[in-house]
């Protein structure tokens, strides 16, 4: 288990039952007993892991609120070990979200709603999920702090960036990735392959994605779950089947490699605001009206 500055994850990857929450809430149920086993501070789960990734065809009945007792169930279950699950959260007023919840001791300690919502290729997540508004982050052990973000949220690389800005030095990424999601000629291993080294390496920090197995309809999910480090090397990267993968991280590793390439001391939000404001209030002015001004 952890101390200051060492801390043990895992990724465990597996196949849910189509908006069938009770019947994975037994398979969550082994994955944490694998994770207890294998002595993790930290096991993170696939996106949407409690209903699968068309949970949405059975949407009002899969959707629970964030004090649903099935969630509280698992946060027992979880114990001094932080568990991040997916499900789809039933908001106030009806607003249904694609969510991931971080629990611990019993209690949901994290709660992020995905913010970039995939309506492309055979992804229709517009349709059925609202928005979340917020990255934060949240304290995982010792001196580690950690941002989740949910698939396609990564691939906005500005919220990936407000996640480190806010003090991540650890990604957290549960993924729903079929082979065929986005289209025959792009290439999803390889893409995640790039994108979680070129984070962990830009940004010093390990990430820790972990992706869904099986065939949902006409989805074919790969697997590939992995765990990076914070000079982009693959620690641990798994199969196509049902697997459970891990590795230590050392915060000692983070310090170093952030002493020697400090994207994040380096950023200049006070720029960042101040450009994104003035695309804001451009946004939508005619060429024309620009150049006369």
């Amino acid at each position: 288990m952890s101390t200051a500055q060492k801390i043990k994850v895992g990724a465990a990857q597996f196949s849910s039952e189509i908006g069938d929450v009770d019947a994975n809430i037994d398979r969550h149920l082994h994955w944490i007993a694998r994770g207890h086993e294998a002595g993790l501070d930290f096991l993170v789960l696939p996106e949407l892991s409690l209903t699968g990734h068309y949970g949405p065809d059975r949407l009002l009945t899969a959707a629970m609120t964030r004090t649903d007792p099935r969630l509280m169930q698992l946060a027992e279950a979880a114990g001094p070990m932080a568990v991040s699950v997916g499900f789809i959260e039933e908001g106030p007023a009806a607003q249904f979200y694609n969510a991931a919840a971080v629990l611990k001791d019993g209690k949901l300690v994290h709660l992020h709603r995905k913010v970039n919502l995939p309506t492309y290729g055979k992804l229709e997540e517009g349709k059925h999920y609202a928005s979340g508004r917020f990255v934060e982050t949240f304290g995982l052990a010792g001196r580690w702090t950690a941002g989740l973000l949910i698939c396609a949220d990564v691939w906005n690389p500005a919220l990936t960036h407000l996640a480190f800005l806010q003090g991540a030095t650890l990604l957290t990424c549960p993924v729903s990735s079929g082979i065929e999601a986005v289209g025959a000629d792009f290439d999803n291993p390889a893409g995640w392959a790039l994108t979680c080294r070129f984070y962990a390496m830009m940004y010093g920090a390990p990430v820790i994605m972990a992706n869904r197995t099986g065939t949902e309809h006409d989805l074919h999910f790969w697997g590939g779950s992995r765990i990076i480090d914070p000079f982009g090397k693959e620690l641990a990267v798994a199969g196509t089947e049902a697997e459970l993968i891990t590795a230590e991280l050392d915060y000692d590793v983070v310090r170093h490699a952030r002493h020697l390439l400090p994207t994040v001391r380096d950023s200049n939000i006070a720029l960042v605001l101040r450009e994104t404001q003035r695309l804001v209030e451009t946004l939508g002015v005619p060429d024309f009206v620009r150049e006369n001004h």
